[in-house]
């Protein structure tokens, strides 16, 4: 993704802060104002990026003018979670904490993940509980990611993990760039995994830690069409980093969906073959130890 965006507005010098709050929106004026004025009133006053993918809405405008003093990179078209590569290499802070325009941070978290992340430099990224709607209700994957098979490991904190929502993640930003990003050929939705495949395959940990706390406020109805992406990007996620013998089998498990006439199969698969030409260009298999720690997750979701 090209760097050139325009630079419509600048936070106060902050660089003594350690972590940046990362966000991206797409014409959602109301939902990323709501989630500014959350940010603003923690008291850690982290420095906070937005990056606009391209709305239509004046957000830009909107953005500029609220008083958490945001930098804002207006991109002038959709960059999906691409856009968050582009906060972080922005951002002067060692760590960077990602929101949605849906999602902020619970007081003092990003206080508290900062110091883990000093206290843990083999720490590449830490994933919090996250907290979902005005009831607080525990995220699904809370409960996944606390009963991990991956064992203990002593100079990490929490629970080892490889996977994270993207809203409720702080990240080593040294790791996060070592490890590329968010990867181009996913574009958006359910583009964590591959990330957390992808720090920890160049020797970073991933860990849960519950006692670091963001909380998520999705509109009600979800996003049409978000199941088969994320069915496409699933996909795509095992055919660049996992073993032959595993691609064939989740591709005939997904073909055998479609021709079933599962919902959403169909247009997952077309997805994926459309983009298959970018995947044998960007194939990297994971590191013997890594495949061995996703291998003893997949005996868990089986």
């Amino acid at each position: 993704m090209s760097d050139a965006v325009m630079d419509c507005g600048g936070a106060p010098d902050r660089r003594s802060f350690r972590v940046t709050v990362a966000l991206i929106t797409r014409n959602r004026r109301e939902s990323v104002l709501r989630t500014l004025d959350r940010l603003a009133a923690l008291p850690e006053r982290p420095p906070v990026i937005v990056v606009d993918n391209g709305s239509a809405d004046a957000t830009v405008a909107a953005v500029r003018a609220h008083p958490v003093g945001a930098h804002v990179l207006a991109v002038g078209h959709n960059t999906g979670a691409l856009g968050r590569n582009l906060a972080v290499r922005h951002a002067t802070t060692p760590y960077v904490a990602f929101s949605d325009d849906d999602s902020w941070w619970e007081p003092g978290a990003l206080e508290a993940a900062a110091d883990l992340l000093d206290a843990y430099p083999r720490l590449g990224l830490l994933a919090a509980r996250t907290l979902v709607g005005p009831d607080g209700v525990d995220d699904p994957l809370n409960s996944a990611l606390a009963n991990s098979p991956l064992p203990p490991a002593p100079q990490l904190p929490g629970r080892p993990v490889l996977g994270f929502l993207a809203c409720a993640a702080v990240v080593r930003r040294r790791a996060f760039l070592d490890a590329g990003g968010f990867h181009p050929v996913l574009f958006f939705g359910g583009e964590e995994t591959l990330l957390a495949y992808d720090v920890a395959a160049r020797g970073w940990g991933v860990s849960y830690v519950p006692s670091v706390t963001a909380h998520h406020h999705p509109e009600p109805g979800g996003r049409p069409g978000r199941r088969a992406v994320q069915r496409r990007n699933a996909l795509l996620t095992v055919w660049l980093r996992r073993p032959l013998t595993v691609v064939l089998r989740h591709t005939v498990r997904l073909a055998a969906a479609a021709v079933r006439g599962e919902r959403d199969a169909a247009t997952a698969l077309r997805g994926a073959l459309a983009r298959l030409p970018a995947v044998l260009e960007n194939r990297e298999p994971l590191p013997a130890r890594v495949e061995r720690s996703v291998r003893l997750l997949d005996r868990q979701s089986t």
